[in-house]
Formats: C-alpha cells, sequence, structure tokens
C-alpha cells in the first residue's frame, strides 16, 4: 500500500487538473436537506488548491434556516475552531486559508462539511496531513460529518491511522457515498 505523503502529492495533482475542467456539484442529496432545519450551526470552508465548492450546500443551509460557521486554523499544533460570520469579514489564514477573525471560543456545530484529499468508499478520509479535522471529529462526536469531494479523489482503499475519523457520507459530482456501501 502506497504511504500516506506520496499518496496525497498524487491526489492534489489529480484533484487541481480535475478541479479546472470539473462539472459542478449537485444540489444537496434529500439526505441532507432532511438534517438542515432552521439554528442548525453547519461548519463549510472556503476552497483551496482544486478543493470542491461547498457553496450549493452553504446555500441549501441558508435557505432553511441554518447558520454557516467557518474554520479558523492558527497553527498545526491548536485545535481547528469554527465561527460564525459572514463571506465578506474573512481575512487570510495560515495556509493560504479564507477564515473568520476568531473573536470568540466559536460555537459547536451540528454539521460538518469536509473538505479532502482522497477517499474511499468505506467513506476513510484522507486529509492535508495535519490532523485539524479529526481532532474536531473527536471534540465533537455527534455532528454529521460529511466529506466534499471530485470523484478523481476516489482510491480503492486508504491506510489509515487510529485516529483517523471515517465520515457519515461524502458526496461527488457524480455519486454519494455512505459507509458500508459497495466496495
Amino acid at each position: 500500500m502506497i504511504d500516506k505523503t506520496s499518496l496525497r502529492r498524487a491526489l492534489r495533482a489529480r484533484r487541481r487538473g480535475f478541479a479546472a475542467t470539473c462539472p459542478p456539484l449537485p444540489a444537496p442529496s434529500p439526505l441532507l436537506i432532511e438534517a438542515l432545519r432552521p439554528g442548525v450551526i453547519v461548519a463549510s470552508y472556503v476552497p483551496v488548491g482544486g478543493e470542491a465548492d461547498p457553496a450549493l450546500f452553504d446555500a441549501a443551509v441558508l435557505a432553511a434556516g441554518g447558520q454557516l460557521a467557518w474554520p479558523v486554523v492558527v497553527d498545526l499544533a491548536l485545535p481547528i475552531t469554527f465561527h460564525v460570520a459572514p463571506p465578506e469579514a474573512m481575512i487570510e489564514g495560515p495556509y493560504g486559508l479564507r477564515q473568520p477573525v476568531a473573536a470568540d471560543g466559536g460555537v459547536v456545530p451540528d454539521i460538518i462539511l469536509t473538505p479532502l484529499v482522497g477517499f474511499d468508499s468505506r467513506c476513510n478520509r484522507l486529509g492535508q496531513g495535519a490532523g485539524h479535522y479529526d481532532r474536531a471529529f473527536a471534540l465533537w462526536p455527534d455532528a454529521l460529518r460529511i466529506g466534499i469531494a471530485w470523484s478523481v479523489q476516489q482510491v480503492d482503499d486508504l491506510p489509515r491511522d487510529p485516529w483517523d475519523v471515517p465520515l457519515h457520507m461524502i458526496v461527488t459530482e457524480a455519486d454519494t457515498f455512505l459507509p458500508g456501501g459497495p466496495k
């Protein structure tokens, strides 16, 4: 099995190439729509490096009366936090991220829309490598974890470490994956 560092390099290149010519992601599935309600807090993200754009999901959250929260990353050691802010209030953060100013302790997300580098059909996720989202998943285990990706990011089998937390669902422009689905 290929190591995570090499796999990340290959999948990032694949993702960047595909993102320039890909079709848009579909509207959120009925499974996600059912989870939306007034007051729900959904952690989203601003895509970088060819990541799939969750804009249609964000719009569905707002249409349902929910709130969007955005990740704030300070450095590799500190856990990620999520903060409610209007998109026009974003600033440049570390690693090329757009994020709100963290003026308070943040919010507890009900749903976490998650960018990723790679995934498999069992909803295992390969992230950037800093562990920010895996630590967030451990902090908020009751949050619904949804990966947003391009189909070209799928691999047959991901190497996993004990701290890697699988997702509840992964959505691409071509399909929706649930754990226990076809292998």
